[in-house]
């Protein structure tokens, strides 16, 4: 689906290349009820780093937030996590990041949906390796599980071929 601005949301890893260009910084979002978790990439797609949490507000404050970050890091695309059952279905939550991605979409910029089955979990079980208080869990888990989402995508994006 595509807009005037030239913007698309995909859950194609190809189609979000060819709207990248190939390359370029891109920002991975993990949207909850309460909170997002940010997340940003290198140019050129080789890793992901963690970055704020933002705690949700009406949703116009929240997309300023956004927007002044996507200005500010010169952003070229987003990869907003998609919640989906064990079986690869979609869940209710899905529907919720389908609707933050519609809402982004004026944006102008490209994106992708993300499988996120399994990044929560997997960015607990880092931090608790990494020996990380609950507390500082509670407060960083929804940043970490937005860089592991990031980095699955911008590894299939450098892998994908025209």
């Amino acid at each position: 689906m595509g807009t005037d601005s030239g913007a698309v949301i995909t859950q194609s890893v190809i189609e979000m290349r060819a709207a990248l260009g190939g390359g370029g910084i891109l920002l991975g979002l993990d949207t909850g009820t309460k909170t997002i978790g940010l997340a940003t990439s290198d140019p050129a797609w080789r890793f992901a780093t963690a970055g704020k949490t933002i705690r949700r507000a009406k949703f116009t404050a929240d997309k300023a937030q956004l927007a002044a970050m996507i200005a500010e890091r010169g952003v070229k695309g987003l990869v907003v996590g998609l919640p989906l059952n064990m079986d690869g279905s979609e869940s209710p939550r899905s529907q919720g990041a389908r609707a933050m991605a519609r809402n982004l979409e004026d944006l102008g910029l490209p994106i992708l949906l993300w499988d996120e089955r399994w990044s929560t979990q997997a960015a607990e079980r880092t931090m608790i390796e990494q020996d990380f208080s609950r507390a500082k869990r509670a407060e960083r888990i929804d940043s970490h599980a937005a860089a592991l989402i990031l980095q699955g995508a911008i590894d299939a994006l450098r892998g994908a071929a025209f």
